[in-house]
C-alpha cells in the first residue's frame, strides 16, 4: 500500500464535553508547524510544555500542554505533535482549524478514519493484528473484551501465529494452531457476543425468562397470550461474554393467530431463529409438551444448538435440574421464582465453548478465524504429502508456504491493499 506522506491532523478524543481534549498531528517533519503555532518557543521532544494556543492574530484560544514526539519515537513512526487542552467541542474545533491553517503551506490536511494507526502499521510500529486490537480496545463492551484486546495489542496473538518449521515438527504446529484457533474463537465471541433467541408458544414465559436473565423488567410480562408482537432485545454479560438475548413473538398455528400484526410477529420470529447462535425453546413444565411444541421443533434450522427450557416448575413440582439428551439439553427452572437460572447461564457458557482462561485470549475478528481455518487445511494437506514419500516434499513445502501466507495475512506481512482499506476505514477519525 502506497504511503501518503502528507501531514495529517485530527481531534483524537471522543466528541462532546470533557475535562481534556486532544488535537493530534503527524507528518515526516512537523518543525514548520510547531514554529507557526508557537514561534520561537522550542518544544523539547517527549516533554510536556505548558503554553497558550493562539490564533494567527495572537488571540488566545486556550491554555494547554504541547508534546512533540520526534520520529521514529512516536505512535505513527513520524513526527507527532499533540495539543492537550480543555475538552469543549467548540474549543477543539477552533484549535483544529488553527492547526490546519498553520500547516497549510506544508500540505497538512484532515486525517481519514484510522489513518494514524494505519501509518503506525505502514511504518512498522504495529503489525496488522495489533492495529485492529486498537479499534477493538476502544470498542470493547466488557472488561473481559478489553483485557483480550489489550493482549492482542501487546503482540501476544501475533507472536503465537508466527511459526515456520520442517516436516518433523508438523504435528506440533497443527496442535499449536488448533489451540490458537480455539482461543481466537473465544476472543471473537468476546467481541461480537452470542445471539440467543427465545422461542415458544404464547404465554410460556419467554419475557419472564428474559427479565430473569437480564435482571430487569425489560419485557412486558402479563397473563395475556401474545403480548410480545415483535422482538425485544437485551444484551447481558455472563462471565464477561456479551449475550444478545432476543425475546420473540409467541408461535402458534397460523390459523390461530388473531390478527395480521400477530402473524407478522410470528414471521419475524422465524427470521430471528434463522440467525440464532443458540435457540432457547421454552415449554410449560406444568402442561408438558404439546403438538404445537413438536411443530415448532420441526422448523428449527439444522446445526444450531437447542436448549429445551421447561419453565414454571414452581407450578409443576419439578426440581431445578439439567438433563442431557441427544436432541438437546433439557433444563428445568422457574423464571418467576428465579430458580434454576444459574443452570441455564452455565449451559449457555458451555455451548459457547467458554473456558475461563484469564487474560490469555486473543480478541480475534472473523477474518482471523477464516485465515486460521485456511492455514489448518494447508497443514493437513502438508501432512498428507509428508506421509506419501520424499518425492512429495516439494508439495509439502508448498502447502507450508500457503499456510504461512494465511497466518501472515493476520499480522499484515502478506496482505492485499484493499484489505487494509477495509480494516482502517472502520476506525474513528483521530485514531
Amino acid at each position: 500500500m502506497k504511503l501518503d506522506t502528507s501531514p495529517i491532523a485530527a481531534i483524537a478524543t471522543a466528541p462532546g464535553r470533557g475535562g481534556i481534549g486532544v488535537v493530534r498531528a503527524s507528518g515526516r517533519n512537523l518543525q514548520p508547524l510547531a514554529q507557526a503555532l508557537f514561534g520561537a518557543t522550542a518544544l523539547k521532544p517527549r516533554h510536556a510544555t505548558y503554553i497558550p494556543f493562539k490564533q494567527a492574530d495572537g488571540a488566545v484560544i486556550d491554555q494547554g500542554i504541547a508534546i512533540y514526539f520526534k520520529a521514529p519515537h512516536s505512535y505513527t513512526g513520524e513526527d507527532v505533535l499533540e495539543l492537550q487542552g480543555h475538552g469543549g467541542p467548540i474549543v477543539l474545533q477552533m484549535l483544529l482549524q488553527r492547526v490546519l491553517e498553520a500547516g497549510a503551506e506544508s500540505g497538512l490536511r484532515l486525517a481519514e478514519p484510522g489513518e494514524f494507526t494505519r501509518r503506525a502499521y505502514l511504518n512498522d510500529k504495529l503489525d496488522l493484528a495489533q492495529a485492529e486490537a486498537v479499534a477493538d480496545l476502544i470498542d470493547a463492551s466488557t472488561e473481559a473484551a478489553a483485557k483480550s484486546a489489550s493482549q492482542s495489542l501487546s503482540g501476544a496473538f501475533s507472536k503465537t501465529i508466527q511459526k515456520s518449521n520442517a516436516r518433523g515438527q508438523l504435528s506440533g504446529i497443527v496442535e499449536a494452531l488448533d489451540t490458537v484457533f480455539r482461543q481466537a474463537a473465544q476472543g471473537a465471541l468476546l467481541r461480537e457476543g452470542l445471539n440467543v433467541v427465545l422461542v415458544g408458544q404464547p404465554n410460556v414465559g419467554k419475557s419472564s425468562l428474559l427479565n430473569a436473565l437480564a435482571g430487569a423488567d425489560v419485557a412486558i410480562v402479563t397473563p395475556i397470550a401474545g403480548t410480545t408482537r415483535d422482538k425485544v432485545s437485551e444484551t447481558i454479560q455472563i462471565e464477561g461474554i456479551p449475550l444478545n438475548i432476543i425475546d420473540t413473538a409467541g408461535i402458534r398455528h397460523h390459523d390461530e393467530a388473531t390478527d395480521l400484526v400477530e402473524r407478522i410477529g410470528i414471521e419475524r420470529t422465524w427470521g430471528e431463529v434463522e440467525k440464532a447462535d443458540v435457540i432457547l425453546h421454552l415449554l410449560d413444565a406444568d402442561q408438558g409438551p404439546t403438538r404445537q411444541d413438536e411443530a415448532i421443533v420441526a422448523n428449527f434450522p439444522e446445526g444450531v444448538p437447542v436448549v429445551r427450557v421447561w419453565n414454571k416448575i414452581d407450578l409443576s413440582g419439578h426440581k431445578p435440574g439439567v438433563d442431557a439428551a441427544e436432541d438437546a439439553t433439557h433444563i428445568y427452572l422457574s423464571a418467576h421464582e428465579h430458580e434454576g437460572i444459574d443452570l441455564l447461564r452455565g449451559e449457555l457458557l458451555r455451548i459457547a465453548g467458554w473456558q475461563q482462561t484469564g487474560e490469555s485470549l486473543y480478541l480475534a475478528r472473523e477474518r482471523h478465524l477464516i485465515a486460521l481455518k485456511s492455514a489448518a487445511k494447508h497443514l493437513a494437506l502438508a501432512g498428507e504429502h509428508a506421509a506419501v514419500s520424499d518425492q512429495s516434499l516439494d508439495l509439502f513445502a508448498e502447502e507450508l508456504r500457503l499456510a504461512q501466507n494465511q497466518l501472515s495475512s493476520i499480522t499484515g506481512e502478506f496482505t492485499p491493499d484493499d484489505l487494509l482499506g477495509v480494516i482502517f476505514s472502520r476506525f474513528c477519525i483521530g485514531k
